[in-house]
């Protein structure tokens, strides 16, 4: 049978992305709270086609924009871990990332009633000790690799990549990839940063350019095999502007044209789990 489902995914980051880079500055920090402007309208377009997505929310976004939470949680989307602060994993010592996921996952249970059952990294960088704290604080899923593109697999953990020995890859484990791309991030092709270090990132692009890639993602999916999962990330504080939150009309519209099927993360992971016991 074919199926083909579409994740779509929401990383609200509201400020805490700005200030994990130092960036607190009125105008930075009047960037992130723009997502309080853009929420409800995610929601309603997401209802008005009865899509459930999935957030990723950092522990500091539900403490400091608690009713921008509770706006979805109560709409039946899915609210998943992302931290508590925007800070990347790999830059933090073992005791201060499994602080993160405990705060983070507290603050989750106290706004939707439940704990997280998966995980996207800040910047979808893990580090060393990511996968085992995942995996002992009941993650079910993790969503910060780019192993593949329409297909999940258990994320290993042991791996030794060193420069002068051939790769070794280790275990895997438990926790279910399900892997996302750069390509299908709203971050990178839109957003405007001139970052501390000088450095700055252009972003700016057409949207409809950027529709034509996301769309034709999809479409070689279906061509290419029966059943997959693909998942396209998204910001409220980028996709909320007009003329973006046009693309993600259209976007949402021409997949329903195309078969999509759309699912929250987990729902996805189940039928994924599903397919496999079946084989």
């Amino acid at each position: 049978m074919r199926r083909h489902i579409v994740c779509l995914t929401f990383d609200h980051d509201h400020m805490s992305g700005f200030i994990a880079r130092g960036m607190t500055t009125p105008t930075a920090i009047s960037r992130g709270e723009y997502d309080l402007v853009a929420i409800p309208r995610i929601v309603e377009l997401l209802a008005r086609y009865d899509v459930k997505a999935t957030f990723f929310t950092p522990g500091h976004t539900i403490e400091s924009a608690p009713k921008s939470v509770e706006y979805y949680v109560a709409a039946g989307h899915e609210l998943a871990h992302h931290g508590w602060t925007h800070r990347l994993p790999v830059n933090l010592s073992r005791e201060e990332e499994e602080e993160e996921i405990v705060r983070g996952n507290e603050a989750i249970r106290k706004i939707s009633g439940r704990l997280a059952r998966g995980y996207r990294s800040p910047a979808w960088d893990l580090s060393p000790h990511s996968i085992d704290l995942l995996l002992e604080h009941g993650m079910l899923y993790d969503s910060s690799m780019m192993g593949h593109d329409y297909d999940c697999y258990y994320a290993r953990q042991g791996d030794v990549a060193e420069l002068l020995t051939p790769f070794k890859p280790g275990t895997p484990t438990k926790l279910l990839e399900m892997p996302i791309s750069w390509s299908l991030d709203d971050y990178p092709h839109f957003e405007y940063m001139r970052l501390p270090n000088g450095s700055v990132m252009p972003g700016l692009m057409n949207a409809n350019a950027v529709l034509e890639n996301f769309v034709d993602d999809y479409t070689y999916m279906t061509r290419l095999q029966d059943r997959g999962i693909l998942t396209y990330t998204f910001h409220p504080h980028v996709i909320g502007r007009g003329h973006r939150m046009m693309m993600l009309e259209r976007l949402i519209h021409r997949l329903l044209e195309g078969g999509a099927v759309f699912m929250t993360m987990e729902d996805a992971m189940a039928e994924w789990k599903s397919w496999r016991a079946s084989t």
